[in-house]
């Protein structure tokens, strides 16, 4: 998460959607007085004890919103990044077994069986993208929400926005494997689709993968 002061925007940081190259990209232009809260590349904190306290970065709207005083909030843009969820689950679960060796060859059973356990799917990194961006009332809080498949134009209009120079994304902790919809089969749509059900709706992603059996 960034909140710039100097520049009035909030980013919300959610994961695996290219969140730390987007991170780059806006440090340059923050000052002193700006917040941000990350604990992968080095380890920044926001001045708010209770979400300083979460030991990540990827705070929600309905976490934030409570801290920060009405004219702050309409005032300040508001923005983030979503992905299609089918290439965001096998992003994630190849992140999260990086340095396993051998894992691709399991990649399709580790992918079903890690979403019947609850742990897993509370994950800060699995859960669901609405959950992060929506108010209590299940409304988006977001001025702005780019998209990862159109990510540098998506960037482009953001900065745009907020008055900020426009830059050259670079890949920042990629994850390592092969096209996403390799991995999928009947069953794992189906376990996604369910899954991120809120996602592929309120993003407006289509949750027909025309997978092979």
């Amino acid at each position: 998460m960034i909140i710039s002061h100097k520049h009035r925007f909030i980013f919300f940081a959610v994961p695996k959607t290219a969140t730390h190259a987007i991170r780059q990209a806006l440090r340059v232009h923050l000052d002193d007085g700006d917040w941000e809260q990350q604990v992968l590349f080095g380890e920044q904190y926001l001045p708010i004890p209770s979400l300083a306290a979460m030991r990540h970065g990827h705070i929600s709207v309905s976490q934030l919103r409570p801290h920060l005083k009405d004219d702050l909030w309409h005032s300040y843009t508001k923005f983030g990044f979503v992905r299609n969820p089918f290439d965001r689950y096998i992003s994630t679960c190849f992140f999260l077994n990086r340095g396993k060796s051998g894992f691709e060859s399991q990649a399709v059973p580790f992918m079903k069986r890690a979403l019947t356990i609850q742990q897993f799917r509370r994950r800060i990194l699995v859960t669901p993208q609405y959950r992060q961006l929506s108010h209590a009332d299940g409304s988006i809080g977001l001025d702005i929400v780019g998209r990862y498949e159109t990510l540098q134009e998506s960037y482009d209009e953001i900065c745009s926005r907020i008055g900020i120079p426009g830059t050259d994304l670079e890949r920042k902790n990629p994850s390592s494997h092969a096209s996403y919809r390799s991995y999928y089969d009947g069953d794992l749509v189906q376990q996604v689709s369910d899954f991120y059900k809120d996602d592929f709706r309120m993003f407006g992603y289509s949750d027909d993968l025309n997978p092979t059996e």
